[in-house]
């Protein structure tokens, strides 16, 4: 597989700290953004520990992805999803853990969205708010559902998309690593093809950009430069949040 990735972040025009994090690991070929909340050190923390344990993490869960699965099983659901699935269930138990040795991290967590790339497919784990994109033949399909309030009462039709632009409760998500007892992740495969974009990015960049100009801007820029062109966007409108985003080309597969 022959891949062109890149991944930047910037804290925004409103805000001192940046509590996003995000991992390129070419030779994996794992890709991760984190959010994180809870303030301006549990955040950063939170959020670092996210994208560091599953960067760890991965390598040894990964070490049989070769190995015939048992019958009945595909190969992403015996080895990638499983093993993205335990990595993310240790990034969460370890961010509860640093909570408790600190209380000045309390009530701290952190969004996390990674693609794994393998066996011509897609693997994805998410959970939060921050988003995964697949621009496909001139089409932006965004692959995660959003879990926010907003999101899930878009989803229930008890808000209209228009509607849940302007609610006051647009932020406050549901789901998070290290939050709640337990975590409960998204998991989900898709195979992939040539020229496929993905594009993963948290809430900075897509509260300050709408998806007709992300499309806009990974139609027409190299990776690299489609990176500087979404964050100089969401910059561009307001910057009111740190804005991170990764996007990862399929040249080849």
């Amino acid at each position: 597989m022959k891949l062109i990735t890149f991944g930047a972040t910037d804290p925004g025009r409103k805000r001192a700290n940046n509590e996003d994090a995000y991992l390129l690991d070419d030779r994996l070929r794992l890709y991760a953004v984190a959010d994180g909340v809870g303030g301006v050190e549990g955040g950063e923390v939170a959020s670092r520990i996210a994208v560091e344990t599953l960067g760890e993490a991965m390598p040894d869960l990964l070490g049989d992805r070769d190995r015939t699965p048992p019958a009945g099983r595909s190969s992403g659901e015996g080895t990638e999803l499983t093993a993205l699935r335990s990595a993310v269930s240790f990034a969460h138990r370890t961010i509860r853990a640093a909570v408790g040795k600190a209380p000045g991290l309390a009530d701290m967590g952190t969004t996390l969205t990674a693609l794994l790339l393998a066996n011509k497919r897609a693997y994805l784990v998410h959970i939060g708010d921050s988003r995964a994109y697949l621009l496909r033949a001139g089409e932006l399909t965004q692959i995660t559902n959003d879990h926010s309030v907003v999101a899930e009462q878009v989803r229930a039709g008890r808000l209209t998309a228009g509607e849940a632009k302007t609610s006051p409760y647009r932020h406050v998500i549901t789901r998070a690593l290290g939050i709640a007892e337990d975590a409960a992740p998204d998991l989900a495969e898709r195979p992939i093809q040539k020229n496929d974009t993905f594009l993963l990015c948290s809430d900075g960049l897509t509260e300050m950009v709408d998806d007709a100009g992300i499309r806009t801007i990974l139609s027409g820029f190299p990776t690299r430069d489609a990176v500087k062109k979404l964050i100089d966007a969401a910059n561009g409108r307001g910057g009111v949040d740190n804005i991170t985003a990764v996007v990862v080309q399929v040249l080849e597969i």
